[in-house]
């Protein structure tokens, strides 16, 4: 149990840490609980899955090389079970695998080696994020019109995204990005401004999960749609 701000006992979050090297698994296990967290540890694909099935965690922090099979067929069949947010831990700096990772429903990434300190900052910033609430809705106020720009339309009610007509699926992350650029269209939002409003996350190193989720939307969306405007940010144009 934790204590909320009011004093009242809540259960604690849980976290499943999927991480095959002992010494890194209880190290990230111990940080976590002394956080207040609930926390159970898997060391292999099969038995992650068996875990996230049976204990329903609230986020799982999942290395992308196991054994048995990779944190990325973890991810898939979480996901298609049951929604949950994933953090993953990659100790290779590469591209693909990142774009992989976020494309079956990973939130975020954390390239080995991480601090605890940036961690932990980024599962709270992700659960924060999970954990909003959505305003209440109020009989008199008229549906939202879906948010334009050419071609794209973006429904930010029912969370859809069509381009040309056609419907495009985006992870929850991925369509808060895009709503946030298009909201802010020809404006130009540094990865910084897009980390704090789209992330929660006031610590500007992470900047490169910005750039990978923003690869991850032209490869679904067409390579027109934002533009890099380098050394300061990105800009939702128009789209045609």
């Amino acid at each position: 149990m934790t204590v909320n701000e009011h004093g009242t006992d809540v259960p604690a979050q849980r976290i499943l840490v999927v991480e095959d090297e002992r010494t890194i698994a209880r190290a990230v296990a111990d940080r976590l609980t002394a956080e207040g967290f609930a926390v159970r540890v898997a060391g292999d694909g099969p038995t992650a899955v068996e875990r996230a099935r049976d204990w329903t965690p609230d986020l799982i922090v999942l290395d992308v090389m196991l054994p048995g099979f990779d944190g990325l067929e973890v991810c898939r069949r979480v996901q298609a079970e049951r929604p949950v947010p994933v953090l993953m831990l990659t100790a290779r700096d590469d591209e693909t695998d990142l774009l992989v990772g976020l494309g079956v429903g990973a939130d975020d990434y954390v390239t080995k080696p991480f601090s605890m300190r940036e961690l932990v900052a980024r599962i709270r910033a992700v659960l924060r994020r999970v954990d909003r609430p959505a305003p209440e809705p109020r009989a008199e106020a008229p549906r939202p019109e879906p948010l334009r720009a050419g071609d794209l339309e973006v429904d930010p009610e029912a969370r859809r995204v069509r381009r040309d007509g056609r419907e495009v699926h985006l992870t929850p992350i991925e369509f808060d990005l895009l709503a946030c650029l298009l909201r802010n269209r020809g404006t130009v939002l540094t990865r910084a401004v897009l980390l704090e409003r789209v992330w929660d996350w006031t610590d500007a190193s992470g900047t490169r999960v910005v750039d990978s989720h923003v690869k991850a939307l032209r490869r679904k969306l067409g390579q027109d749609l934002i533009r890099t405007v380098h050394g300061v940010g990105y800009s939702l144009e128009d789209a045609t």
